[in-house]
């Protein structure tokens, strides 16, 4: 049987298995298994020992849990509704003004705790009652929340980041700051939007009552200074020891999960059984992460000991346009693939098979990452393995149907791609900060 067919074989398995409902790294797994032990013989168990043993060594993983940790106590620390209430003083006298602060309150949120299912669920309990409640669209208020939240994907310190570094043989570090341009224009484009549709459709986002906001400016700064400097504080101090080659990012990340208890407990909100929950949920969040990573260790193996990646090479070496062929090929198959697999499948399937690829076409390393990683955020809004719109349908009150979640995330997703095609049009969006980081 002919590489090609086994290779074929390989993947229809594997989408055979997603799409039947079952865990992913069960599927990677066992597919690794089946081949591996048909096609290579009993030998492969030896490979997969190997392969096991160096994601246990890896240290730059261990700043997956610390990361995961520092966030639960983040979002605990009520962080998000003290921000709230001050944006809402602040910008609620604009059109628009609290869709405008839900996206900046989930840009804060994000660089907080590094996950999309945190950021969303506790910014949309808070902001979707309060826009209803002034006669928000349904749609713009679910789509400023959904596409807000999936900025905790990419704003560092992100979770994918910390996992794509290790697997493409580059510097968390400098995928760190290399996300942080991309993520902020991500931010403004959502701002801008929403803005100039309440401009242009005042029905679609009223401006608070001149009542609601008579509050004094003392109050309003004092309150805006307490909600945001002490977060900030943590989030430059975790990038800034990174940039500045001061500490590794797994030692950043230790630093991080300490502050972020203090931080809790400076709010008064940390507890015995807030620390044992926050424990559980970090190895829950991170066992599943790591068992995936073993799996697709095992399917790498495979894939590559039966000619998979010089299959791959051949394949993206053929298409058109050259290195344009392959960002459109490639960013073109992460889309589609995004609407059937989550982004954990994506990053430990597509990262060892692109990475070199894009090497071959000369293309900067760490540019075309982090182009991956902002097309991966289109997955979150792209049904039907759309992850946001299950996060906040989870928490929307009955009038608000899945069919306005929807209608409201299409102009995100249309913002998304924008932003990717901007990344690739203007590197230095993404090459600039990383171009100052001390080695």
């Amino acid at each position: 049987m002919s590489p090609e067919i086994v290779i074929a074989l390989m993947f229809a398995g594997l989408f055979a298995g997603i799409f039947l409902g079952y865990p992913t790294a069960f599927v990677l797994g066992g597919v690794s298994m089946v081949f591996g032990w048909a096609f290579i013989g009993p030998e492969v168990f030896g490979h997969f020992i190997v392969r096991l043993e160096g994601v246990m060594k890896n240290y730059d993983l261990l700043a997956v849990p610390l990361f995961l940790y520092m966030g639960v106590f983040m979002e605990k620390a009520g962080i998000a509704e003290r921000l709230y209430s001050a944006l809402h003083l602040l910008l609620g006298g604009l059109r628009g003004g609290l869709g405008i602060s839900t996206i900046l309150i989930c840009a804060v949120f994000a660089a907080a705790t590094g996950v999309v299912g945190a950021s969303e669920i506790t910014v949309g309990l808070i902001a979707l009652p309060a826009m209803l409640s002034r006669r928000y669209d349904k749609s713009l208020a679910c789509g400023a929340i959904c596409a807000g939240g999936t900025l905790g994907i990419l704003i560092p310190p992100s979770v994918m980041i910390v996992i794509y570094g290790p697997l493409a043989g580059i510097s968390v570090g400098r995928l760190f700051l290399a996300a942080v341009f991309p993520g902020l224009l991500l931010a403004g484009l959502y701002v801008l939007y929403i803005g100039v549709r309440c401009y242009l459709r005042p029905e679609d986002g009223p401006p608070l009552a001149s009542q609601e906001r008579a509050v004094p400016w003392s109050r309003k700064l004092a309150l805006l200074a307490t909600s945001i400097l002490p977060p900030a504080v943590l989030i430059l101090a975790v990038l800034g020891s990174i940039f500045f080659g001061i500490a590794a990012v797994t030692e950043a990340a230790a630093v991080g999960a300490l502050a972020g208890m203090l931080l809790a407990a400076g709010y008064g909100g940390i507890t015995l059984r807030l620390v044992r929950n926050a424990c559980l949920q970090t190895l829950q969040i991170t066992s599943m992460i790591l068992m995936i990573a073993v799996c697709a260790a095992f399917f790498s193996t495979v894939f590559i000991a039966l000619g998979g990646d010089d299959l791959i090479q051949r394949l993206f070496a053929n298409l058109p346009f050259g290195k344009w062929g392959f960002l459109i090929g490639s960013n073109l198959l992460l889309i589609l693939l995004g609407m059937v697999i989550d982004w954990i499948g994506i990053v430990f399937i597509m990262v060892p098979l692109l990475t070199p690829a894009a090497a071959s076409f000369g293309l900067d390393p760490v540019w075309f990452a982090t182009l991956v990683m902002v097309n991966l955020q289109i997955s979150f809004l792209t049904p039907p393995f759309a992850y946001s719109i299950f996060y906040l349908k989870g928490i929307t009150p009955p009038e608000v149907s899945t069919t306005d979640i929807y209608r409201g995330v299409v102009p995100f997703v249309g913002l998304q791609m924008l932003a990717l095609l901007l990344c690739i049009l203007f590197p230095g969006i993404i090459t600039f900060l990383p171009g100052l980081m001390r080695s």
